[in-house]
């Protein structure tokens, strides 16, 4: 154990598929766990989500690095065999099926306390495995409707919008690793494990928990904040800016050459600046069309107004303080190449580690298991197992 790897030999049993539950592992793995994923033959779904390179789709690859996988038939008798074998040895135990499949499979939390009493057991669903609505089906994009973070995501043109990343899977991903940290912490003076239930609806609402009391203590209808904020165009793109404190409405004002706005009665405060934020943004907007957005990002740093050209990943992977602070470190992933991934912070980016082809360590965890080359011929054989060619 050291502060580079302060989980090694901690041994995390990865079951579970899509990116919450997997993103949980990974993390752990980044941090020096041993962690072996589950998966059945045909692989994990997440794999089948975006474009693959070598059996690897981008959202695998974040959420799997550095784990083993092995391929396991669970529906087959021999296979949850393999999983409670695998189950006895490990120190955390991760599942994503919708409430009630682990049961019928036979590696439920009850299942597997009965191996393994210390086990910590961690459950991400889409809302939690007991109220009205637990059988639910629930991924990324359905959960930002019914959090309510789709209706503060709104364009422009008002329209709510659904965001172009993972905010559900990830922001429970990392509450859920959180989670399990800290009953890591508490069980060195427990004689027992822990059930954890980690829910994708608790986990965004957790997320937007300052949106959600912003709602309740002003009756529904909260002020517009930091008006005139937003993304404008320029001559030549897109930029964005913020308000955070008054005086900066000013240095805007200045910035665009429109001081009188400063003095305007419509615009003295943030809360008259929310009543005539159509009008005010319309000023602005007609404004920075104007001019091209590096002459903006110059005269806004200038007068320290608050924004930024709005980048894609190929500018923000160029930008000097990205590579300057090796901010996303490559990493050498089979079918894709040399990829740049951003470091997880407090993780080692040195030496980073791939992500793992369905089953690719199949034949190794075996080994480990005390499995013989017959008998592991004769699992491939019975359909419990599948092993790389």
């Amino acid at each position: 154990m050291s502060y580079r790897s302060p989980y090694a030999g901690l041994r995390v049993l990865d079951v579970s598929q899509g990116f919450a539950g997997p993103y949980v592992g990974g993390l752990l793995s980044l941090y020096g766990a041993s962690v072996v994923k589950v998966e059945p033959p045909e692989g994990d779904w997440i794999r089948g989500i975006g474009t693959s390179f070598g059996g690897n789709t981008a959202l695998g690859v974040v959420a799997n690095r550095g784990k083993r996988s092995i391929a396991i038939n669970m529906k087959a008798e021999a296979g949850r065999a393999l999983v409670h074998r695998l189950a006895r040895d490990a120190d955390i135990f991760i599942e994503s099926f919708r409430p009630g499949v682990a049961k019928r499979l036979g590696i439920a939390y009850a299942d597997i306390r009965a191996l393994n009493p210390r086990i910590l057991y961690l459950s991400i669903s889409g809302y939690g495995q007991q109220g009205p609505g637990a059988g639910r089906p629930a991924v990324d994009t359905v959960i930002q409707a019914n959090s309510g973070f789709m209706s503060v995501n709104r364009g422009m043109d008002g329209v709510p919008h659904r965001a172009g990343v993972l905010i559900a899977d990830t922001a429970t991903g990392i509450y859920a690793f959180q989670a399990v940290a800290a009953a890591l912490f508490a069980r060195e003076k427990e004689a027992e494990g822990r059930y954890l239930d980690v829910s994708l609806m608790q986990g965004t609402a957790a997320f937007l928990a300052p949106k959600i009391v912003e709602f309740h203590a002003e009756a529904g209808s909260p002020r517009v904040l930091n008006a005139p904020a937003g993304s404008y165009r320029t001559s030549d793109g897109w930029i964005a800016l913020t308000l955070v404190k008054e005086h900066h409405f000013e240095k805007l004002c200045r910035a665009m050459e429109r001081e009188a706005l400063a003095r305007d009665p419509r615009f003295q405060s943030f809360a008259s600046r929310g009543e005539h934020g159509d009008a005010l943004r319309d000023i602005v907007a007609e404004a920075l069309a104007g001019r091209t957005t590096a002459e903006w990002v110059r005269r806004f740093t200038e007068h320290e107004v608050l924004a930024s050209p709005i980048a894609d990943f190929g500018d923000w992977l160029a930008d000097p303080q990205v590579a300057g602070t090796d901010a996303a470190p490559v990493v050498d992933q089979p079918g894709m190449g040399s990829v740049p991934i951003p470091a997880i912070p407090g993780t080692d980016p040195e030496g980073s580690p791939a992500s793992p082809a369905v089953g690719q360590h199949g034949r190794e965890i075996l080994a480990e298991l005390g499995f013989g080359k017959a008998a592991i011929e004769g699992m491939v054989r019975d359909g419990a197992v599948t092993l790389p060619d």
